[in-house]
């Protein structure tokens, strides 16, 4: 009844143009939160999609495509060929070695889910590979949006959590939650863990983080984070209490999330014979820039500064580079607008900026690999200014165009993969 009478004052006073938006914000602001969040996300794609159809029409020959390839085709190349690999051949039992004995690339850097799932879904649909992929990542996508909204929900009031919600669909690497990349499924799983987190549901992690965890490489971080999890439970046991149930619960879901951490090295060494096989596959995608080096753990980010910087400019800039920038992220995690994400957010945010501190080796996947601290865009989401967040809207669809650019578009022999 509201509606309808405040369209109709709307009719009469306004013209027929302005009116019949006046009567579409009047719906949505009526809507339920889950038609808010749908209609921002198709809202996303339409820009997105015009986008990627844009680059798609001047990309020219390359090694997964013709010239001017369609939609599907230019969404699967890159890693999505590794998927489509997988979900018709699986995995290799003998590693691929170059011509000084070094493990080559290989189909164990990439995790089963992903490519399992879209093979079910050719099987039960018919579909070939490409729009079968495309669809699972777009699916994953908005069931992302959603869950996203009901985590900011818990920390922001209902404007603000929707504007995040708005900022991850209109972030620069959104293009990449339509395209054949596990991207999209491993953040539906990633803010279901972390919205059960926040619950305190613990047990209905435990089927959670057992998909995650070979979906991407995330059974480390979480693990860390849960950990970090129960400690903070148990120091703060006297204003908040920890039953013991809970407390086994946690401490049981944080172990298990740990072995799943290492489940898929060791499947990798089950089926090659090779204790090593996974960590030394993942080692060949950086032995263009530093050549073969066996992983040690916190020395990745380093080697890469000096590689980018330069050894001309000495050995010192490099890590000092790196040290500002881990000081840099530790000041911001202690902010206002971070601090106002709640312990559980901060503790994943943390855990995982450690993991890629760890073992990444910053390269052109960067910005890929950020994605899931995708929770830091709710501290961006607390300003009201309608001109500051039409602006970051803005520069997030002008970054979107600069990262198809330049990690997607391919540009001759191409060394900048996405």
């Amino acid at each position: 009844m509201a509606q309808r009478q405040l369209a109709a004052t709307a009719t009469g006073t306004r013209s027929p143009l302005r009116a019949a938006l006046t009567a579409v914000r009047v719906r949505y602001r009526l809507s339920p939160w889950w038609a808010r969040v749908i209609a921002v996300f198709v809202l996303s794609r339409l820009v997105t999609t015009t986008l990627v159809l844009i680059l798609a029409s001047v990309q020219g020959p390359n090694p997964w495509t013709g010239a001017s390839p369609d939609y599907f085709s230019f969404a699967t190349m890159w890693d999505g060929r590794w998927y489509q690999i997988i979900a018709g051949w699986g995995y290799p039992s003998e590693l691929p070695l170059d011509a000084e004995g070094h493990i080559g690339e290989n189909a164990w850097a990439f995790m089963p889910v992903y490519p399992m799932l879209v093979k079910l879904l050719m099987t039960v649909s018919g579909l070939p590979w490409a729009p079968a992929a495309v669809l699972i990542s777009v699916a994953a996508a908005l069931g992302t949006a959603l869950l996203f909204y009901r985590i900011m929900i818990r920390v922001l009031d209902a404007g603000s959590a929707l504007f995040a919600v708005a900022l991850f669909c209109f972030a620069p690497l959104s293009p990449l939650m339509q395209f054949a990349y596990a991207e999209s499924l491993y953040l539906f799983l990633l803010a279901l863990a972390l919205l059960l987190l926040m619950e305190r549901r613990y047990a209905l992690l435990f089927p959670v983080i057992a998909v995650m965890a070979v979906t991407r490489p995330s059974g480390l971080a979480f693990a860390l984070a849960l950990g970090l999890h129960v400690l903070y439970r148990w120091f703060t046991r006297g204003r908040d209490p920890f039953p013991m149930r809970e407390r086994v619960l946690a401490a049981s879901v944080a172990l298990f999330s740990a072995v799943m951490g290492v489940a898929w090295l060791l499947a990798a060494a089950a089926v090659t014979g090779n204790l090593m096989a996974y960590t030394d596959t993942e080692v060949a995608w950086r032995s263009a820039y530093i050549g073969h080096q066996e992983l040690l753990p916190f020395t990745p980010w380093f080697q890469s500064a000096v590689w980018w910087i330069g050894p001309e400019h000495g050995p010192w800039l490099g890590p000092l580079v790196v040290i500002l920038l881990i000081a840099g992220f530790a000041a911001m995690m202690f902010t206002p607008a971070v601090r106002r994400l709640g312990v559980d957010l901060r503790l994943w945010i943390a855990s995982y900026a450690l993991y890629l501190l760890a073992v990444f080796f910053p390269q052109s996947s960067t910005f890929r690999l950020l994605m899931p601290l995708f929770p830091l865009l709710g501290a961006l989401a607390v300003p009201r200014s309608r001109v500051y967040r039409a602006s970051l809207l803005v520069v997030g669809v002008v970054l979107q165009w600069g990262w198809l650019l330049i990690g997607w578009g391919v540009d001759g022999q191409d060394w900048t993969p996405p």
